[in-house]
């Protein structure tokens, strides 16, 4: 997938090992990087990465540097041998290795989450000890049509439902993901042909966490036309359609910031104000990325959720047309506060700022 979002499929045959001419493709947009952090946890995928990063590295004559990072849960018995398996093949490649362990506790719900997040933190801690630029993971297409199913089923909106894209940022640094094109059983593939091993984490197929269950349903899935191919082209496109919307947003929040005859627009930092008329003239999806933009600028309780986004932009519209709302006075004002932020609205101006500090309780 490419940087836009536009979907590039391969041409080879699914079950082909990965060529070098391939591999110098995949991996031709990080050789500028510093220094790379491999997320390499002993499996298929990130094995593959490890072995088609080291040879494209091999092959330059200077590039980046190279350390392999396996990140040991503390979930399972098998992890440290499979990190000391990691460390030996990484040797071999002439990679830097380093196993680091998630000491904290364990949730007694939410562990999947909890333990992608943990794995994030301790790769970018890592990554920034490196001095790298990039945290490189093996997110493969296979995995690309699995978190589209995921985000569907819970609703998501069409950020979500534009999935994983080919770089990201993330805790300041980028998130590559150079094989987000390329099925699972190529990479299996190529360890094969090359005789490099890997482990096999019964957790993929716990039918306990929803991935797995997901998981287990794509071959009847794909009887029906919605295989992993076509679940990743349209999660490209809708990347597509996601990236113009974003762009007529920003064009929106320009257009509005020039209407200061009316209410104007003030600095980030001192909250945001738009001009109602001009406000509720804009389309749905533009006006709901606009208030989750002020509320995420100036909010102190992490971004806001959609679907109370969706809920306010309702209250909004109501006021704005003139319908006696719960919270509206009868003057047509709105005052509430979300995500952190104190959101007020009146015939004159929608105001978006900082929400108070809330009054400790009195024991």
């Amino acid at each position: 997938m490419a940087v836009d979002g536009t979907v590039r499929h391969d041409t080879s045959e699914d079950g082909d090992p990965i060529s070098v001419a391939e591999a110098e493709r995949l991996f031709a947009p990080l050789i500028a990087a510093p220094a790379l952090v491999l997320a390499v946890s002993g499996g298929p995928d990130s094995m593959a990465l490890m072995w088609l990063v080291a040879r494209w590295r091999a092959a330059l004559a200077d590039g980046p540097r190279l350390v392999a990072v396996t990140v040991d849960h503390g979930l399972r018995p098998e992890a440290g041998r499979e990190a000391r398996m990691v460390k030996v093949i990484a040797r071999q490649l002439g990679v830097a290795h380093r196993t680091l362990r998630w000491m904290d506790e364990k949730p007694a719900t939410g562990l999947p989450e909890a333990a992608r997040l943990a794995r994030y933190r301790l790769l970018a801690r890592a990554a920034r000890q490196a001095g790298a630029s990039h945290i490189v993971t093996a997110h493969t297409r296979d995995d690309q049509a699995e978190t589209l199913l995921m985000r569907l089923l819970r609703g998501s909106g069409l950020v979500g439902l534009a999935a994983m894209t080919a770089v990201s940022e993330r805790e300041g640094l980028l998130l590559a993901r150079p094989l987000l094109d390329i099925c699972k059983a190529r990479l299996v593939a190529t360890l094969r042909s090359v005789d490099v091993p890997f482990a096999d984490d019964p957790t993929n197929r716990d039918q306990a966490f929803t991935r797995p269950r997901l998981r287990a349903l794509m071959p009847a899935l794909a009887a029906e036309g919605g295989d992993a191919r076509t679940l990743a082209t349209l999660a490209g496109r809708l990347g597509r359609a996601n990236a113009a919307i974003e762009l007529m947003v920003e064009g929106a929040e320009m257009y509005l910031a020039l209407r200061k005859s009316g209410a104007g627009s003030a600095q980030p930092d001192h909250g945001q104000t738009f001009e109602p008329r001009a406000f509720v003239a804009l389309p749905a999806e533009i006006r709901l990325r606009l208030l989750m933009r002020a509320i995420n600028r100036v909010g102190t309780e992490g971004p806001v959720e959609l679907g109370k986004a969706e809920a306010l932009l309702d209250r909004l519209d109501r006021t704005l047309a003139g319908i006696a709302d719960a919270g509206t006075s009868r003057s047509g004002r709105l005052r509430l506060t979300l995500a952190g932020a104190l959101v007020s609205v009146t015939s004159e101006a929608i105001r978006i700022t900082s929400a108070p500090p809330r009054r400790s309780r009195e024991r």
